[in-house]
C-alpha cells in the first residue's frame, strides 16, 4: 500500500515537472522574428518611465504577463499580478464573453505599462505562485502579434504554464 502511494507520488511530480518544461522542445508555436532580429528590436526600443509588458493568458489563473524594463532581455522580465486599484488592465472583460470580447483576448499582446511594484507578493492559487504585484497606472498597446516571447521554440497552451524564462 505505502509503495503504490509513494510510486503515486512519484509520477504525479514526475507529470508536473514535464508539464512546466513545455516549449522547450520542438518547433514554436508563437512565430516571430530569429533571435538576432529581437536583439535588434530591443536595443533600438524607445526608453522612459515605463515597462513593456506581454500579456500571458492560462485559463483560471490571475497573474497578467511579464514586465521587463526598456531594452532589457526578455528572459530578465518577471511574471506580475496587477494591482488595479488605480487603472483596470487591458482585457478586463468578462471571461464568458464572446471571442475577442472575453479576459485574455489579448494573449501575448505586446504594451507599454505605467506603474510600480508595490513591493508585496501575492499569491495566485491556481498556478501555486506567489508573484510580485504592479500597481498599474496606464498601458498603450505596442504590437498585437509580437511573436515568441523568449526564444522561438516557444509553444503556447493555453491551459497550463508552458512560457517561463530560461
Amino acid at each position: 500500500m505505502i509503495r503504490r502511494i509513494v510510486l503515486s507520488f512519484i509520477a504525479t511530480y514526475a507529470a508536473l515537472l514535464l508539464s512546466n518544461c513545455g516549449g522547450s522542445l520542438g518547433a514554436g508555436s508563437m512565430g516571430g522574428p530569429t533571435k538576432e532580429e529581437r536583439s535588434a528590436q530591443i536595443s533600438q526600443e524607445p526608453t522612459g518611465d515605463f515597462f513593456y509588458g506581454r500579456r500571458y493568458f492560462v485559463n483560471k489563473t490571475r497573474f497578467w504577463g511579464y514586465l521587463r524594463k526598456p531594452r532589457q532581455a526578455a528572459n530578465q522580465g518577471k511574471l506580475v499580478i496587477f494591482r488595479e486599484s488605480s487603472k483596470l488592465n487591458p482585457d478586463r472583460l468578462p471571461e464568458n464573453g464572446a471571442a475577442g470580447q472575453r479576459y485574455g483576448f489579448d494573449q501575448n499582446y505586446e504594451y507599454r505599462i505605467w506603474g510600480q511594484y508595490t513591493g508585496r507578493e501575492v499569491y495566485d492559487v491556481n498556478s501555486n505562485q506567489f508573484l510580485p504585484e504592479f500597481l498599474l497606472k496606464d498601458y498603450q498597446l505596442v504590437n498585437t502579434n509580437p511573436g515568441w516571447l523568449f526564444r522561438p521554440d516557444d509553444s503556447y497552451n493555453p491551459t497550463r504554464i508552458t512560457l517561463v524564462p530560461r
